[in-house]
């Protein structure tokens, strides 16, 4: 444990310091070659915005893989998978991909994984007090289900300054403490780079260094990318042999995003649109159109993510029954999509 603890010091400040000078690096080269953002009817900022954030990401992952975990197939396969991640995302930043061919694209990613390293979701738990349940034939897929479910519901989290990076690292801080829980050194130092390169991208985006050297975006080559790692995570830290945690905790460490993602795309099929669609009905959309900030939005919506995942944590480190775990989950997204379908009816009342 005392291993671990110091370990994240010095990951955190390597990983911090490889993130900045990736960002002050990259900005204006994305600027010569036209990665950036560029206002529009659902974009909303003023001027054009470097995409790099996520790239600047990604070259500290492959620094500190490279340079502290030990050499091995499976970081190898995650690497590449991660490599092709930012490359598509990269694509979309630049020539706005559709929504299926980024799908399918996703998909083929995923594979690698699932295919190449034995990745996959077979052990659920005991979620109904029955016994453990095992996925058998499905467990393959069902888990690239689970790896696009969970790059897409990031990926939609990128709407108003920092909520990704922030919902980055209520997650990835969560899955710090749940493999030092269980001493597992190497998922840790993985979780906590992203803890720390996140950390250094919000100083760009929201904090002073905007100031200093300019905005920056994530950009869906970064939301894309933190999807599939924190699944990657998931996966593996309920997988293994020996497991680091519960299946059912992994819903609520990331539940804001997930809840969010399907009950957008509830609304948008009640409305005869494709799921796939874009809009601007996400939750902070809904918060920004009740008089709140985008800041205001940020906070509260970082707050219940906070508490959902501290719920989810005590749940594992008290051995809550997973069955509580689950019903509580899934009566708390019924509520929220209920709520979500509903949200200018009840409005209406909370004004009255």
């Amino acid at each position: 444990m005392d291993v671990i603890s110091s370990s994240f010091n010095s990951v955190f400040i390597w990983a911090f310091s490889v993130a900045c000078l990736s960002i002050v690096s990259l900005r204006p080269i994305a600027a010569n070659i036209g990665l950036v953002d560029k206002p529009n009817s659902r974009k909303r900022h003023l001027g054009n915005v470097p995409l790099i954030g996520g790239i600047a990401i990604y070259f500290t992952l492959m620094v500190l893989c490279q340079g502290v975990l030990p050499k091995s197939q499976l970081i190898n396969l995650y690497m590449i998978s991660c490599s092709f991640m930012v490359l598509i995302g990269a694509l979309d930043d630049f020539y706005d991909v559709s929504a299926k061919l980024r799908l399918l694209a996703q998909l083929l990613i995923a594979s690698i994984l699932v295919m190449g390293a034995g990745f996959a979701l077979h052990d659920m738990g005991n979620l109904l007090g029955f016994g453990n349940v095992n996925l058998g034939y499905l467990a393959i897929p069902i888990t690239l289900l689970a790896v696009a479910t969970a790059i897409n519901a990031f990926n939609m989290t990128d709407g108003i300054d920092g909520l990704v990076g922030v919902l980055g690292i209520v997650t990835f801080s969560s899955l710090c403490l749940l493999f030092y829980w269980s001493n597992n050194s190497n998922l840790f130092v993985i979780s906590a780079t992203f803890v720390a390169a996140l950390s250094a991208f919000l100083l760009f985006n929201l904090g002073g260094l905007r100031r200093l050297f300019g905005k920056v975006f994530m950009g869906d080559a970064g939301s894309m990318m933190i999807g599939l790692s924190v699944v990657w995570l998931l996966v593996l830290g309920t997988q293994d042999g020996d497991a680091s945690f519960r299946p059912v905790t992994a819903l609520w460490i990331i539940a804001i995003p997930l809840m969010d993602m399907f009950a957008v795309m509830h609304r948008r099929v009640k409305k005869g649109k494709s799921p796939l669609s874009a809009d601007r009905d996400h939750l902070h959309h809904i918060f920004m159109r009740f008089g709140l900030t985008s800041k205001g939005s940020l906070f509260i919506i970082s707050v219940v993510s906070t508490c959902f995942a501290g719920f989810g944590l005590a749940g594992e480190y008290f051995a809550i029954p997973e069955v509580i775990m689950l019903f509580s989950f899934i009566g708390l997204f019924l509520l929220y999509d209920y709520c979500f379908m509903h949200i200018w009816t009840l409005s209406k009342m909370v004004k009255k």
